[in-house]
């Protein structure tokens, strides 16, 4: 699969069909007029984006490459193991365990630490400590992964020794070595090469000593290469597969992630920056701890790494719970932490927070146009976001009258410039609504749909879902005067059963490997090929299963025609083009289809179905064309 930030042939995802579409030869029931040269409006450049959370493992065992689980060794917060995701290692006649200590710790933010007491150990029986990482450590052949921890002994024991160990043979496919520990807490760093094995998730990291002691432990990190080998970076293969789709934008840190179950459990960005020794980590929302490894400066270098423009969403005072701070002066502290945030994103290093953000190793200032205040206040049945959004609103306003401030529901207090709404539909629903904006006020608030999907495929959308997708993306593009973003949710999931909380998502991958649905194609599809101008079209004749949207680029004059066909059989169009002087014949094609709605993609099938390039040749003034049954397709048609 070819993954590029230039614009995609999908010819490298399948086979390339260069034989041209036959012209229809039942009379066409749709015609479909392009008015070239009449410019309706111009389209949004930032339409197709982003969102994403703390969900199904979208971090901590997905996107964020750091592949131990529980690194920080944090507590137990409820029942079960004293420390989740460790156990034990006690090979011979050794001896050995180990208990939450939570009287020392390397820093404030992590008061606490493993203790491990060794009563019995030797070079042919050592003992120590494992984790499996996040179902699973991937170790590829000739690898160099790259980890540190941190650790004291009572009596300076070592040597440590450290090696990822295959679970079914207890073979080391890498492993290195600490000479000793000191008796105070101190950062270690050590490298991993594999040996040249098979590609395989069944791996554990294992510690050991050969000698008796008393040891503790705490901040076990270990990372593959990353992508653009950023220090604390992403996987490769998921960028990868975020970079083919050309997104324009970031949305973040998240939606429910954002307000936290309770005010206490929100996400509070202060406590994201700065090295992982200082993070303190916090329950997420859904149902497990967040290493906050992926604080806020990591999300603003996915957007650099990406090109992408960030969204940034603040905590307005609302959280899931019903929790909800009062505005005026109980609302102060929020509100204060908001332009902190925003200064630290896009201040100087004159500044307090810009300075901060250059001690954390990123100088530069990162650009900023949009604010999110809150996250689907619509919820809060206090009443109060209409007031604290005009809180938020003309402090941020006063400081920054550059930034388009985003209200996740109407308010009346003061004019948001965007207003983010969010849908979760079925098919039937999205193919129902699909010309929902094609009559929407102009004059109101620019419109961001921040979260949507078709609720259908499990873990990830199948092909019906990957079609009313599209349909509502149509929509969504006739009308990018006024949609000026949107972005899928939630956008990824850990297929391991015991990971996943919502179904379904875009993209699915496992601790090896990662794969794209139906839905996250007809994305790509559409984020590749975006114009900047809505022309005039019409469409005579009515199926209320074909949809279609058209852009245009100026400067090349090529159109954008995306067409979506949800019947079962062909779709005879006419395609008709004025106001173009001259009509290029051959035009690609890019097609995304299916034998059934039901069809899909899955972490062991992942190429079931993908976009494949063809070319019609027979492009003019006015020709037939037929849609293949259950198909999206983009067709790129050169005007001068």
């Amino acid at each position: 699969m070819r993954f590029s930030l230039a614009k995609p042939s999908f010819a490298l995802l399948a086979a390339s069909l260069v034989l041209p579409f036959a012209a229809a030869q039942t009379t066409p029931s749709i015609t479909l007029t392009i008015h070239a040269d009449q410019i309706k409006a111009h389209a949004s450049p930032l339409l197709h984006g982003l969102m994403t959370e703390e969900i199904n493992h979208s971090y901590d065992g997905g996107l964020y490459a750091e592949l131990i689980s529980n690194s920080a060794m944090h507590p137990n917060d409820s029942w079960g193991a004293a420390i989740p995701d460790w156990l034990p290692v006690e090979l011979g006649d050794s001896i050995a365990s180990f208990t939450s200590d939570k009287t020392t710790g390397p820093s404030a933010a992590l008061p606490f630490s493993l203790k491990l007491t060794v009563t019995r150990a030797s070079a042919s029986a050592p003992a120590g400590i494992t984790n499996g990482g996040y179902w699973g450590i991937p170790v590829s052949p000739s690898t160099t992964y790259r980890g540190s921890f941190y650790a004291k002994s009572s009596d300076s024991s070592g040597p440590i020794h450290i090696a990822l160990v295959n679970n079914n043979t207890g073979f080391e496919a890498a492993h290195a070595d600490v000479p000793a520990l000191t008796g105070a807490w101190k950062q270690y760093h050590f490298t991993l090469v594999s040996a040249a094995e098979t590609t395989s998730s069944h791996y554990r990291l294992e510690i050991t000593t050969s000698r008796p002691g008393t040891l503790w432990f705490s901040l076990i990190t270990l990372f593959p290469p990353t992508y653009d080998d950023r220090p604390n970076g992403n996987r490769i293969d998921l960028m990868k597969m975020l970079a083919a789709m050309h997104p324009t934008f970031l949305r973040f840190p998240g939606g429910n992630y954002l307000e936290g179950n309770t005010i206490d459990q929100r996400f509070q960005w202060k406590k994201t920056i700065g090295p992982l020794v200082d993070r303190p980590t916090h329950l997420s929302p859904w149902g497990y701890r967040s290493s906050d490894g992926l604080g806020l400066l990591e999300f603003l270098e996915w957007c650099e790494d990406l090109h992408m423009q960030p969204v940034l969403a603040v905590y307005a005072g609302y959280s899931l719970r019903g929790q909800h701070v009062a505005p005026g002066p109980d609302l102060v502290p929020y509100v204060n932490s908001a332009l902190d945030e925003i200064q630290y994103v896009t201040g100087s290093t004159s500044t307090k927070w810009g300075a901060e953000r250059a001690r954390d190793g990123h100088p530069a200032p990162f650009a900023l146009k949009y604010v999110e205040i809150g996250n689907e206040d619509w919820f809060d049945k206090s009443g109060s976001y209409n007031d604290r959004f005009a809180q938020f609103y003309k402090a941020i306003k006063a400081m920054y009258p550059q930034l388009q401030l985003i209200a996740t529901t109407p308010v009346t207090s003061v004019k948001p410039d965007v207003i983010d709404e969010h849908y979760y539909l079925s098919a039937q629903q999205f193919f129902a609504d699909a010309h929902k904006y094609d009559d929407a006020d102009r004059n109101g608030p620019k419109i961001f749909v921040g979260e949507w999907a078709t609720m259908e495929g499990t873990p990830t959308p199948d092909f019906e879902a990957a079609l009313s997708d599209a349909a509502w993306m149509t929509g969504m593009e006739r009308n990018s005067d006024i949609v000026i973003m949107a972005s899928y949710a939630p956008l990824f999931v850990n297929v391991n059963p015991l990971a996943m909380q919502w179904v379904p998502d875009l993209i699915g991958y496992n601790a090896l490997t990662c794969y794209g649905s139906p839905g996250y194609y007809a994305q790509a599809m559409f984020g590749a090929w975006h114009g900047d101008q809505i022309p005039q079209t019409e469409q005579t004749g009515v199926d209320p299963r074909f949809f279609y949207s058209v852009t245009r680029d100026s400067t090349s004059g090529e159109l954008y025609i995306k067409l979506v066909n949800a019947n079962s059989t062909p779709q005879p169009l006419q395609i008709a083009i004025d106001g173009a002087k001259t009509i290029n014949p051959i035009a690609p094609v890019v097609t995304l289809s299916a034998r059934t709605p039901a069809a899909t993609n899955s972490i062991n099938h992942p190429r079931n179905i993908i976009p494949v390039d063809s070319r019609f040749e027979r492009a003019s003034a006015k020709f037939n064309y037929t849609l293949p049954a259950y198909s999206i397709q983009v067709m790129r048609i050169k005007t001068k």
